[in-house]
Parts: C-alpha cells; sequence; structure tokens
C-alpha cells in the first residue's frame, strides 16, 4: 500500500483510529468521527441568504459523552505529521478541549493546553498515543477536581433517546456550572446571548446535581407565567411528578408534540405549600411582596433549598434592594445560579458583583458567526418632526379645544407627552409598506411603542392601513399588552410557527424579553430604548433561526434612534445592514448599488430622552397613564431620511451594496487577477471553485441573479472583482469557434464538441469534461457515451479535447 496515496479519511481509517482504540478508547461511546460542532455563518445581502460552511472537527475524544477532552485532526500522508495542528487548536479553543493531537499516519504530535506537561508539545508514536484515563488525570488536575468532585462532573446528561444532543457551547456552559459547583462555588453566572436555549442548559445542569444527589430539592425562578408554562412542559418534562409550581392557578398547557397538560400545582387555594415536591418552578412576583403577607417564600425554611436557577437574571436579581435580591438572600445557604443573555452593570446595579465572573459566556456575535443565530438588517427612519422638533403655532389648539403649550416639543415627549396623530399613521403606513414590498405580508412583526395607549393607537392606525387583511381576519392586527388579556391570551398564537394569526402584534414592553418567536421576522422600535440590557433584549426577540418557514434572518426598523446602541462598545452583535433612503424613496432596501448607500456613514441622530439614560415609564396598575397627554391633529410629518446597514464577516457595520460586498469577499479570495487566473485555468473541475465560493456565502448564480447579470461565473468573478469587461456565454462560444480549435477533429467528435459548445453557450454548463455529459440532451442525440468516446480515440482523447475547449473558452480576459 503507498499511504501517499491515501485520502485523509483512509489515514484517519486506517492508521489514527487503531491506534486510538489501542490505547484503550472504547469507539462507540468515546469515539466521533467528522464532528460537525457550527451551523455555518448566515449571509445576508438584499435578498440574498446562503450559508456558509459548518466547522468539523475530524475526531474527538470524550471521556464520557458530553466530556469532551481530546480533539485530533487529520492530515493526508503528503502532509507533515504537524500540519493539523494550528487548525485542531483553534478548534480546541472553541469547544473547550484541553488536548489536541495532529496526524498525518506516521505518529502524533501532541499538544498539551492545560500546560502540566513537561513539554507544550511533543512527538509521540502511533504506539504511545495517551490512555482515557491518563488524560483524564490530567484534566481533573487542571480543573482542581478531587475525587468527589469527579463523581458529581461525571454524572450523566439526561438522554431521551431521540439523538437531539446539546449544542457545543450548551456542553460547554453545562460542564462549566458543574465544575464550578462540583469545586464548592456556590453564585454561578452563566452569559448566553437570547436565542442560545439557556433553558435547555439549565435543565441539564438541574438534572444531573438532581441525579448525582448533590442537589435534592430545586427552586427554578422567572418573571413571565409563560416561560414557567412552556419550560414545565418542554424542557424540564422529565423531572415529572417530582416538579410542581408555585401558584394556586391550575393550568392546561399545551406541549411542543401538540399534547395537552396539567400543569401540578404546589399551592392550594389558601396558600399553603406542598413541601413533598422536589423541583418547584414559581414566578417571583408570586412568591413575594411589598407587603410581609405577600411574602410566600418565607413559608420555606431558610434552607429548604439546595439549588436556586433564575433565569433572565438581570431583570430583577441584579439591584441590592430588589424583591429577587430579597429571596436569594433569604435562601443564601443554596447554591445559585444565574442565567442572562445581558448581565448588567451599572454604578447601582450589577450581576457581577453579587454571582461574580460569568464560568462561561456566548454572545450574540458569536452566535452569529457560528450559524446558529440569525442576522439582521436595520432600517433607520427619521421623521422631520423628531429631528427638528414641533412648535405649535400661536393659539393652537389641542384636540380637547385647549391651548397647546408654547415649546419646543422634540422625541422625548412624542407619545408621552404630547401626541401627533399623523406621526403614528405614518409610521404604520411605513410598516405596511415594507410587509408589501417585501412580498409577504404574513410577516410576525412586533411593535414596541412608548407605552399601552400608544400601542393602541398604533393597533388603530396598522388596521385602517391593512383593512383587506383585517376583512379576512381581525386577529392580523392584535395588541398585547400588561393589561390587556385578551392580548395576552394571543401570546401563544403569536409565538406559535403553525398559528397564522396574529401577524402584526404592538406591545409597550410586555414582548420585549423572555418570549420565545421563532418566526418574528420583523421587529419595529417607535420608542426609545435606553438601557443597553434591554435593547440587546429587543434585539433576542428575532434572534432565532427557523428552518422549516425559512426564516434565516429577520429586519429590526428604527423610528427613534435606538439603533445607536450599535456603536456602544459593549455592544456585541451589530446588524448586517442599515438602510436610509431618502424622501421618496421605497421602505424596501434596495438589493444593488444605490445613492442611498454610502460607506462609512454614521448616523447621528440623538434622542436625548429620559429612556436614553436607562428610565422606564412607570405606569400605574391597571394601564393608567402617569400624566394627562396632549393631542395634536392637522400636524403633518413626514420622512427625512433612512438607510440600510449591513453585518460584515467580522461583525462590523457596513453599508455596502451586493455588488460592493460580493468584490470585498472575492478580494479576499483572490489576492489578484493572476491569482484567480492561476487557480481556475489549473483546476480541472470549474464547478469545485464554485462550489467553494458557495460553501462561504458566495453563491454566483445568485448573485447573478439578483445582480441582474447573466453571466458565466468566470466572467462574474473578473466583471466584479477585477473591473474587467465581462463577455457573455454566447460570446465566448463563438470566439473558439472563430479561431478553429476543432481543426484537427472531423465527423462525429467535431459533432460533439459543437453541441457541448453550443450547451455551455445556452445553460453555462461547468462540467464539460464529465462523460455523464454526453447522456444529456441535445448530445445524448448523437450516439452512445462508448461510441462518442471512441470518435475522439478513446476516454484520454474526449478528456483531453475538453480541456483545450475549456483553456480556449478563458483565454480572453479583456
Amino acid at each position: 500500500m503507498d499511504k501517499r496515496s491515501l485520502t485523509e479519511r483512509d489515514i484517519c481509517t486506517k492508521f489514527i483510529l487503531p491506534a486510538v482504540k489501542q490505547a484503550g478508547w472504547d469507539t462507540m461511546s468515546q469515539v466521533r468521527e467528522e464532528v460537525f460542532f457550527t451551523k455555518g455563518r448566515i449571509t445576508v445581502r438584499g435578498r440574498l441568504v446562503a450559508r456558509g460552511s459548518a466547522k468539523k472537527a475530524d475526531v474527538i475524544l470524550y471521556y464520557k459523552p458530553n466530556i469532551p477532552i481530546a480533539l485530533i485532526e487529520a492530515k493526508d500522508n503528503n502532509h507533515s505529521v504537524g500540519d493539523g495542528l494550528q487548525q485542531g487548536l483553534d478548534y480546541a479553543e472553541t469547544l473547550k478541549i484541553p488536548f489536541v493531537f495532529s496526524s498525518n499516519g506516521d505518529g502524533f504530535v501532541f499538544h498539551d493546553r492545560t500546560g502540566l506537561s513537561a513539554t507544550k508539545e511533543q512527538n509521540l508514536s502511533l504506539e504511545q498515543f495517551p490512555s482515557p484515563d491518563a488524560l483524564w488525570q490530567l484534566y481533573c488536575q487542571s480543573k482542581g477536581l478531587d475525587h468527589s468532585a469527579q463523581e458529581l462532573v461525571l454524572q450523566d446528561y439526561y438522554d431521551d433517546g431521540s439523538g437531539k444532543a446539546p449544542r457545543y457551547y450548551q456542553v460547554n456552559a453545562v460542564n462549566a456550572a458543574i465544575e464550578a459547583i462540583a469545586k464548592g462555588q456556590d453564585r454561578v453566572l452563566l452569559v448566553m446571548a437570547t436565542g442560545t436555549g439557556k433553558t435547555y442548559t439549565a435543565f441539564q445542569i438541574i438534572w444531573r446535581l438532581w441525579k448525582a444527589g448533590r442537589k435534592k430539592r430545586i427552586l427554578f425562578l422567572a418573571d413571565r407565567n409563560v416561560l414557567i408554562d412552556q419550560t414545565m412542559v418542554n424542557d424540564f418534562r422529565p423531572f415529572g411528578g417530582a416538579m410542581a409550581k408555585l401558584s394556586t392557578k391550575s393550568k392546561t398547557i399545551e406541549r411542543a408534540d401538540g399534547a395537552d397538560v396539567d400543569l401540578p400545582l404546589a399551592l392550594d387555594r389558601k396558600r399553603r405549600i406542598d413541601t413533598s415536591f422536589e423541583v418547584y418552578l414559581g414566578l417571583y412576583q408570586a412568591i413575594t411582596g411589598p407587603e410581609e403577607r405577600q411574602k410566600l417564600f418565607r413559608e420555606f425554611s431558610p434552607d429548604f433549598f439546595d439549588l436556586i436557577v433564575i433565569d433572565e437574571c438581570h431583570r430583577g436579581s441584579a439591584a441590592d434592594d430588589s424583591a429577587w435580591r430579597e429571596i436569594l438572600e433569604y435562601f443564601s445557604s443554596a447554591s445559585q445560579i444565574g442565567l442572562t443573555a445581558t448581565p448588567k452593570e451599572t454604578e447601582y446595579v450589577s450581576n457581577i458583583a453579587y454571582f461574580g465572573e460569568p464560568v462561561f459566556t456566548y454572545s450574540l456575535k458569536q452566535g452569529i458567526s457560528d450559524g446558529f443565530l440569525a442576522p439582521y438588517k436595520v432600517i433607520k427612519v427619521h421623521i422631520d418632526r423628531d429631528v427638528e422638533g414641533y412648535r405649535p403655532e400661536k393659539g393652537q389648539l389641542d384636540r380637547d379645544g385647549e391651548e397647546v403649550e408654547d415649546r419646543i416639543y422634540n422625541a422625548r415627549d412624542f407619545d408621552r407627552n404630547l401626541v401627533l396623530d399623523d406621526r403614528t399613521k405614518l409610521v404604520a403606513s411605513k410598516v405596511t409598506a415594507f410587509l408589501k414590498e417585501s412580498g409577504d405580508r404574513y410577516q410576525k412583526t412586533i411593535v414596541f411603542c412608548v407605552d399601552e395607549e400608544h400601542a393602541a393607537r398604533m393597533r388603530q392606525a396598522l388596521i385602517n392601513e391593512n383593512k383587506d387583511l383585517c376583512d379576512q381576519n381581525a386577529r392580523y392586527v392584535m395588541r398585547i399588552t400588561g393589561s390587556d388579556a385578551i392580548g395576552q391570551a394571543q401570546i401563544g398564537n403569536f409565538i406559535d410557527p403553525e398559528s397564522r394569526y396574529p401577524v402584526i402584534v404592538t406591545t409597550s414592553r410586555l414582548l420585549s424579553t423572555g418570549v420565545d418567536a421563532q418566526t418574528c421576522r420583523l421587529i419595529v422600535l417607535d420608542r426609545p430604548v435606553g438601557s443597553m440590557t434591554e435593547f440587546k433584549q429587543i434585539v433576542g426577540r428575532g434572534t432565532r433561526v427557523h428552518e422549516d418557514t425559512q426564516k434565516f434572518y429577520f429586519t429590526l426598523m428604527d423610528f427613534r434612534g435606538a439603533t445607536n446602541h450599535f456603536a456602544d462598545p459593549d455592544f456585541d452583535g451589530e446588524p448586517v445592514q442599515i438602510y436610509e433612503p431618502g424622501k421618496d424613496d421605497p421602505i424596501t432596501p434596495p438589493d444593488t448599488d444605490s445613492p442611498g448607500f454610502e460607506e462609512g456613514r454614521q448616523d447621528n441622530y440623538k434622542d436625548d430622552s429620559p429612556g436614553a439614560v436607562g428610565e422606564s415609564v412607570a405606569l400605574p396598575s391597571g394601564g393608567g397613564e402617569a400624566q394627562k397627554k396632549v393631542y395634536v391633529d392637522g400636524v403633518s410629518v413626514r420622512v427625512v431620511a433612512e438607510r440600510v446597514e449591513y453585518l460584515d464577516a467580522n461583525g462590523k457595520l457596513v453599508t455596502e451594496s451586493l455588488r460592493d460586498f460580493t468584490k470585498s469577499a472575492l478580494l479576499k479570495h483572490f489576492a489578484s487577477l493572476d491569482d484567480f487566473l492561476r487557480r481556475w485555468k489549473g483546476e480541472e473541475r470549474k464547478d469545485a471553485i464554485v462550489n467553494e465560493l458557495a460553501a462561504e456565502g458566495l453563491p454566483l448564480d445568485v448573485i447573478a441573479k439578483e445582480l441582474g447579470v447573466d453571466l458565466d461565473p468566470f466572467d462574474l468573478v473578473c466583471h466584479i472583482a477585477f473591473d474587467r469587461k465581462p463577455l457573455t456565454r454566447r460570446e465566448r462560444a463563438e470566439n473558439v469557434k472563430k479561431r478553429d480549435v476543432f481543426s484537427r477533429y472531423e465527423g462525429k467528435a467535431r459533432t460533439v464538441l459543437d453541441a457541448l459548445l453550443g450547451k455551455y453557450a445556452d445553460e453555462g454548463f461547468l462540467s464539460l469534461d464529465d462523460t455523464n455529459v454526453l447522456r444529456i440532451p441535445p448530445v445524448n442525440t448523437l450516439g452512445t457515451p462508448v461510441e462518442l468516446i471512441r470518435a475522439f480515440g478513446g476516454k484520454d482523447g474526449f478528456e483531453q479535447a475538453i480541456r483545450d475547449v475549456q483553456l480556449e473558452l478563458y483565454s480572453d480576459v479583456s
């Protein structure tokens, strides 16, 4: 056997895996090959949506399932033994794997990331590959895990037998939390972007601690009823009869598989607690309050719970005087795990001061880069009254006939103190125009308003703009706010991918966190968002990818300058596009070069409302207003500017067209025209280059269609990346014929070449060298493949003829 003729896969099968098995690794439970651990970044430009390549580790070794400790990067034998090491180290950094090996089948290079080995890197023969126990002891030593801690760390994950496995970052989060608690750390913070499965991660942590017998009584706290209910019937379902809700109201919830489930309760109607359960889920508002009689949590003894998990802990537990903090301090002897997408850090409020530094962080930017989260465009819309302000004319009367106070009103006043009805109508018309121009008026949409009254007016304006669809179903537009019971009852339908209605919902703050709106494609901001924490939460309403409905990105339409948060260094997941069209431009972002695009332009629209420094608007119970609003009719409003901006591969804001994006991406791939020509001419199968670019988010056929050009991939690259005049396929085919390249061929061979050139001219067929092309019309009418190949003197002659044709096709670059 010539080892150098073997593929990478053969090297792995014949040399690497036998060495691993000989070292004592169980190939069924401890060894996984070709492990794809990301999904591939989603690229968005205009209507172009493409996935890049997913990252794949050649071999990962697990001490137990979901406890990875070693990674092997394989290369074929034409590479040196250590050629895969740098790639392996890059993957190991992401996967939190301490031991990395590289091999070409001759031996291994071993890199110890823990630093405990005497030599950082060492060469090993195939027979010297370390055993599972040898690496595990090094792993435990590096983590500071004693025998007792190891027993906990080795507790199994929950497996329902369906084949569902946690994603790599969920494994990292679960293992980091378990290891911290195993070593005696009682305050643990996990930071994971919205849409990355915090609740599923929490379940696996609780399950392992519970099954190991380390934490016998657990309290899971959240601040939304829908979070508790859905958690109980979905992620936490395996706890079964050991679990109950701290509530007096029974409820029937539909599970993800469609079955109805009655939630078990731990309180009777007199609010007496049943202490026989082991896992309790509670709404913090339901177990505490300003009055002593409301502090239900005091009915438990302070040492009743061994573990408390606080979902979305940024919302209440960070402040020293918050209701959540009171609960946490009462149960101070319990281990406490905080889950958040946005840790709150201000002069007055700090999660890190309470929980300590996060033991694991998975950011929005990383989630988008890995392809697990949806990227997004931003449409910024500036209204003249917001930018320039509004001063009433002398003697201007409001809707009640009272004179409007003479002063300059600006963005902080509108819909809070002063209502310009035409402004509300303009926002509704822009939202409706976007839905119409997008071609899908049934995109799930959330419109965030200043308060509940504003949400009611916005609902009415949207209904009037969409009268035709509201005539078909009254639930096309609905208000979902804290005081609207009918609207709240529709939350389940709004977030259900199978339910068409409601389509557009208006709200103030109710839907800003914790609502798993998988199919939400449009988020509209018509209120200031001063808090970076809240801004990230709002963005998170749309970041879930939903492949069944082809939802790979979403759009954020901003009327209040809230997206200025993108310029904040604390924001870690910029948008893919921001659009600011002129006065008469369409609301839908253009897909190609447009005057609306300006490279590097910065948005200097500022909002100095109280909300801009984190102030929230407090409303009395029942949705009443904090102060009387002034309504002024007949004041014209207009849009003065709009812009779209994209997110580039590095997570930076860029304002560029699809053409600009394609050019910059191609220039990263091919340093010069000569570099591209050398690669193109050196590649026997041209479609290999096309497929490679598509895997990196550059599908040339889709790009050509979006740009409105019908070019060969060769000409598309030369034209866009290197500004060369393109030729059509027909022009290229005719040039080959004019040069009489076929003069040495006669009869059937000449006819076959003429037919293949015609096929290229009509369809741009790249794989001319594939003999299967002889089976496709019109070539198959000339004879059988065997007859046609014989006309060239055999297969070698046919393949040489095709190579000559392809060289001539691409010989001229003008």
